[in-house]
C-alpha cells in the first residue's frame, strides 16, 4: 500500500498536473471565441479539441519553441529542485532549438498531445471533484446541487461513504497521466540523432581532455619524485658534503619544475580564462638531461636536425616521453649508462632511449611494460606515430617515430 501511495506524496506529481493542465489554456481561450462554453455540447468540446491544432502545429514550425517547450518539460516533469527526492537521473529531454523538419515535426506532435492532454484532464479535473460534492450534498439530502454530469437519484446516508472515491480516483489518473507524459516527452522532445553526435563528440573531447591532464601530472611529478628519491638515496650512500649539495640543488630544481607543471595543469581544471603558460617543448631537453645525469646516470646525447623545425604539438609531446623514458631508467635501472638520440629529419621525428641492464632493470624489461611505456605508446600515437619498448641485447630500448606532416 506505501508503494501504491508513495506518488502521491511527490512533489513531481502535482508539477506534471499543472504542466498538463496548462495545455489546455489554448483550446479553452479559443472555445470563449467559438463556440463558446455555455452549457457545451459532446459536438462542442470536439470542436473545441479541433480548432486550435493548425495553430499549435504552426507554432511548433519556430525553432525556439522546441527549446522553450523542452526546458519546460526538463523543469516540470521530471524530478529537480522541486522534488523531495531529486534524481540524477538525465531526463534525456533536449533544450536546443529545433534543428531540422524532423525535430519540428516531433515538436509539432508533442503540442498537440500536450494540448489534448491537458483538455481530457482539465475535464476529468472539474467533474470528479464536482461528483464528490454531488455525493456529499445527496448524502445530506441536497441532491443536484453542483456541477457534476452525473445525476445522483435521491438522497442517501450512505452516499457520504463515496465521497472520497472520485478525489481518489483524480489523484491516481494525475499520477498516471504524468508517468505517461513523461515518457512522451522523452520520446518527442528528446535529442535528435545530430545532437546525440554531438554531445557523443563533446563527452569524448573531455574524456581525452581528462586523461591528457592525468599523462601530464603522472609524467611530471612522477619524474620529479623519482629524481628525488634516486638523488637522495644517492647522496646517503655518498656521505659526501659536495655531492649532498649538487643533490638537493638537483632536487630543489627539479620540484620547482615540478611545480609549475602542476599549476599548469590546475589552471586547466579551473578554467579560470586565464591563459595556461607554455608547455615544455624538446627545445628544454637539456633540462631533463641534466637532471639525469645529476641524479649519477651517465647520459649520452646526440642531437641532430632543427628542433625548433618541430611543431609543436609534436616537440611538446616528445619532451614528455622523454622525460618518461628517462623517469623509467632511473626508477628501474638506477644510474646506469644511457645513450639518448634525437633526430629530426625531413617529415620525421626519432627519439630513441638506450640504457644498461642491471640486475635491478627486470621492471623495465618486463613484457608490455607499465604505465609509464602505455603513456608514451599513447602519446605517440595520437600523434599519428609509434613507440616500442624492449630488450636488445644488454640494452633496454624506447624508441619513437612521430610524423612531422
Amino acid at each position: 500500500m506505501p508503494g501504491l501511495l508513495s506518488p502521491l506524496t511527490r512533489a513531481v506529481t502535482y508539477t506534471r498536473w499543472l504542466h498538463v493542465l496548462v495545455g489546455a489554456i489554448l483550446p479553452i481561450v479559443c472555445a470563449l471565441v467559438y463556440p463558446g462554453l455555455v452549457k457545451p455540447t459532446p459536438a462542442d468540446w470536439a470542436l473545441i479539441a479541433v480548432l486550435p491544432v493548425p495553430l499549435v502545429l504552426a507554432a511548433a514550425m519556430v525553432p525556439s519553441i522546441r527549446r522553450a517547450e523542452g526546458l519546460q518539460a526538463r523543469l516540470m516533469l521530471f524530478p529537480g529542485p522541486h522534488a523531495r527526492v531529486r534524481s540524477e537521473e538525465d531526463p534525456g529531454v533536449s533544450a536546443a532549438p529545433s534543428a531540422s523538419w524532423s525535430d519540428r515535426a516531433r515538436t509539432g506532435a508533442w503540442m498537440v498531445l500536450r494540448m489534448e492532454a491537458g483538455l481530457a484532464l482539465g475535464l476529468v479535473s472539474d467533474q470528479l471533484p464536482a461528483l464528490s460534492l454531488s455525493l456529499a450534498g445527496a448524502a445530506a439530502g441536497s441532491p443536484g446541487g453542483t456541477d457534476s454530469l452525473l445525476m445522483l437519484p435521491g438522497s442517501h446516508w450512505w452516499y457520504a461513504l463515496l465521497v472520497p472515491v472520485p478525489v481518489l480516483v483524480l489523484l491516481a489518473v494525475v499520477a498516471v497521466a504524468g508517468a505517461l507524459m513523461a515518457q512522451a516527452a522523452r520520446r518527442l522532445l528528446g535529442p535528435s540523432v545530430r545532437e546525440r553526435l554531438s554531445e557523443l563528440e563533446q563527452r569524448t573531447e573531455r574524456l581525452l581532455e581528462r586523461n591528457r591532464i592525468a599523462r601530464e601530472l603522472h609524467d611530471s611529478l612522477g619524474h620529479a619524485l623519482t629524481l628525488a628519491v634516486v638523488q637522495a638515496g644517492a647522496a646517503r650512500a655518498a656521505a659526501d658534503p659536495e655531492f649532498t649539495d649538487r643533490a638537493l640543488e638537483a632536487i630543489e630544481e627539479t620540484g620547482r619544475a615540478a611545480l609549475e607543471d602542476l599549476e599548469q595543469v590546475l589552471l586547466m581544471l579551473r578554467d579560470t580564462g586565464r591563459p595556461a603558460g607554455p608547455r615544455p617543448a624538446l627545445g628544454e631537453a637539456d633540462r631533463l638531461l641534466e637532471s639525469a645525469r645529476s641524479s649519477g646516470a651517465r647520459v649520452d646525447a646526440e642531437v641532430t636536425g632543427p628542433l625548433e623545425d618541430v611543431p609543436g604539438p609534436a616537440s611538446r609531446e616528445g619532451y614528455r616521453m622523454l622525460q618518461e623514458a628517462l623517469t623509467n631508467v632511473l626508477r628501474h635501472a638506477g644510474p646506469v649508462d644511457v645513450r639518448v638520440r634525437i633526430a629530426v629529419e625531413q617529415a620525421r621525428l626519432r627519439l630513441e632511449v638506450r640504457n644498461r641492464l642491471g640486475g635491478a632493470a627486470a621492471p623495465a624489461a618486463g613484457a608490455g611494460g607499465g604505465r609509464g611505456l602505455r603513456g608514451i605508446r599513447e602519446r605517440a600515437a595520437l600523434l599519428g606515430g609509434a613507440a616500442k619498448a624492449g630488450q636488445d641485447g644488454d640494452w633496454w630500448l624506447v624508441r619513437v617515430d612521430l610524423p612531422l606532416r
